[in-house]
């Protein structure tokens, strides 16, 4: 079993090396699966929502694995490859300034039109109650995933990290508007 694991994850940095968009945003697809699989179990969904399973499949593969990528060759092109802490600080804080408040913003907007199929007096009117909610939840704890994704991940895998952290971050926000459905009925 040891030697598959080994074999799958042998391949999977080949790929990574290989084709590092392409893979990347699969996994970022792969892991957007897994985390709505997860949140609709937790909310007691009895059938599985399969429209709703592969728009969160569409979002990853389209938009959070590509943006991830070019993100993180953009940062580090800005800030010229290096990872004194210094540096580490300044690349959360923009992180946090710029793209963790539009990705969230960017996320409720494509569950609440694309997702749930509301209309957008419905969503804005959502986004205005829940979302400084949902970005000081942000906030408090994405800046020590970046923190650690820029000091200790190597570029290749900062944007895998980042899945892999995303994918629980994407069961809270599911969990969140989940929450928000149940309150209204």
């Amino acid at each position: 079993m040891g030697s598959i694991a080994k074999k799958g994850l042998q391949q999977y940095l080949l790929q990574l090396q290989q084709h590092p968009l392409r893979t990347k945003a699969i996994t970022a697809g792969v892991l957007s699966a897994i985390s709505d699989l997860v949140a609709q179990k937790i909310t007691g969904i009895q059938k599985l929502q399969v429209r709703r399973l592969l728009l969160k499949v569409l979002f990853g593969v389209a938009y959070l694995g590509p943006f991830g990528h070019f993100l993180h060759l953009l940062l580090d092109k800005l800030f010229k490859g290096k990872r004194d802490k210094s540096t580490v600080a300044k690349k959360v804080l923009l992180e946090q300034i710029t793209v963790s408040p539009w990705n969230n913003l960017l996320f409720m907007v494509y569950y609440g039109i694309v997702i749930e199929k509301r209309p957008w007096i419905q969503v804005k009117s959502n986004i205005k109650r829940e979302y400084p909610k949902v970005q000081y939840t942000a906030w408090a704890f994405w800046p020590v995933v970046g923190w650690v994704n820029h000091l200790y991940v190597p570029l290749q895998l900062r944007v895998v990290f980042h899945s892999i952290i995303a994918c629980c971050w994407g069961i809270f926000l599911n969990l969140r508007a989940r929450s928000m459905v149940l309150k209204k009925a």
